[in-house]
């Protein structure tokens, strides 16, 4: 049994941090105020996706279907490997096309005391004589958590709930409220879509660290299950901060796609949801199987250029 704990956490603040996400290693420092440190020794969080509360519709692959209103306020039931994606990619491509998509895929930027900061909601203008004359859109954080021990998950509600993220906390940004939190077991989950499938896509949701300055941490190859080699793909550079130190991080960028060359894509699939590679405890190395349909000018094409990017 491989069980994780979703959280969704709802911004009552504004955030200052990161723009894609709330890291992993973030969370984990927040958590480590509220949980016995026997318990928190055994926790690894993902990166926390900022996810706008709109009106969405399930994609095709969700074992789910239909338009939902304000989708990404809460957590859906999971049946399906696919269901855990969701809302774990930065685009929101659940959003519905009638939605303002362009604007919604990312904060506003308001200023506080001289200060940049990711707002906490998307106040929308309309045009006069509309029924109301704007539209508030709240922003939340999609994460979760894994243990090495069982008996570590699931948190309780009261230790989740009210944590701080980001810059300035002293200043009262990045409070969150707990909105919502489910345990998924990863085993009991539908993996057919993987098991029927011949060729696959593996997509780097959260980025891949190849080198990092942290003391006795492993650099990092690409895994051999992927086609590329290091210098076809985009890297960029990350930070991890740690007792007040900051220690920079080479990585393969996420939002990447590379061809998978394995034999087990289940196993692999498993694998990415509890992330691999250097800092994995802290979010990085999260990465999604996606089963494809090659047809012959595609592979004919994929030969070719050897790599494929969103």
């Amino acid at each position: 049994m491989t069980r994780i704990q979703q959280v969704h956490w709802e911004l009552e603040m504004d955030y200052i941090g990161h723009p894609y996400y709330v890291s992993g290693n973030a969370i984990l420092h927040a958590l480590d105020q509220h949980v016995p440190h026997d318990v928190h020794q055994h926790l690894q969080a993902s990166h926390g996706m900022f996810v706008p509360g709109q009106f969405g519709t399930f994609p095709e692959e969700h074992s789910q279907s239909g338009i939902r209103p304000y989708l990404g306020s809460g957590l859906p039931d999971v049946e399906s490997y696919d269901d855990l994606f969701l809302m774990r990619n930065p685009a929101q491509r659940w959003l519905l096309d009638s939605r303002p998509r362009d604007a919604l895929n990312t904060h506003d930027i308001r200023p506080q005391s001289g200060h940049p900061t990711l707002s906490h909601e998307t106040i929308m203008g309309k045009p006069e004589g509309v029924r109301k004359q704007q539209q508030t859109t709240k922003w939340y954080i999609n994460a979760y958590l894994h243990a090495d021990d069982p008996g570590a998950l699931p948190l309780g509600e009261d230790v989740l709930e009210g944590l701080q993220f980001g810059g300035k906390r002293n200043y009262g940004y990045g409070v969150t409220r707990l909105k919502d939190t489910q345990v998924v077991d990863l085993d009991d989950l539908d993996y057919s879509r993987l098991e029927d499938g011949d060729t696959f896509l593996v997509e780097v949701t959260t980025p891949f660290v190849l080198e990092s300055e942290y003391p006795s941490a492993a650099d990092q190859d690409v895994p051999w299950w992927w086609k590329e080699s290091r210098r076809d793909l985009r890297e960029r550079e990350e930070k991890i901060l740690e007792q007040r130190e900051v220690y920079r991080l080479q990585t393969v960028d996420h939002g990447q796609f590379v061809k998978y060359e394995g034999d087990r894509p289940v196993e692999t699939a498993k694998s990415g949801i509890l992330r691999v590679g250097t800092h994995s405890k802290y979010g990085f190395g999260e990465l999604r199987v996606k089963p494809v349909d090659p047809r012959p000018d595609q592979c004919k094409n994929s030969e070719k250029n050897g790599k494929t990017t969103e």
